[in-house]
């Protein structure tokens, strides 16, 4: 648990330091123009990280099967139904025939 712990430090204190540095970068940058292309950076990175997203979420949408329907679904259930119906009915059979062998 320890171990986690110190995993989690370490990442509140990254953060914080990122933090403070783009902040610092953004607002008291030490060359010209070093503040603007920040800005460009981050919205870009915001910008694709939102369009890989919807673009998995489309390639997910696209190759995945289309669900059976509701009809199909409830067949194969009556069909294993009456399977296990009949299973049932002849083991009960077995059960008293043993019985009445006895």
């Amino acid at each position: 648990m320890s171990k986690d712990k110190a995993i989690g430090g370490g990442l509140l204190a990254l953060s914080v330091i990122v933090i403070i540095v783009y902040l610092w970068l953004i607002f008291f940058p030490p060359m010209l123009g070093l503040d603007i292309f920040i800005l460009k950076l981050t919205g870009a990175v915001a910008v694709i990280v939102v369009f890989v997203i919807v673009g998995w979420i489309g390639y997910t949408l696209a190759t995945t099967p289309p669900p059976k329907p509701i009809e199909e679904i409830e067949k194969e259930l009556e069909e294993e139904l009456k399977k296990a119906e009949k299973e049932a009915e002849e083991a009960t059979k077995e059960a008293s025939e043993e019985k009445k062998t006895e």
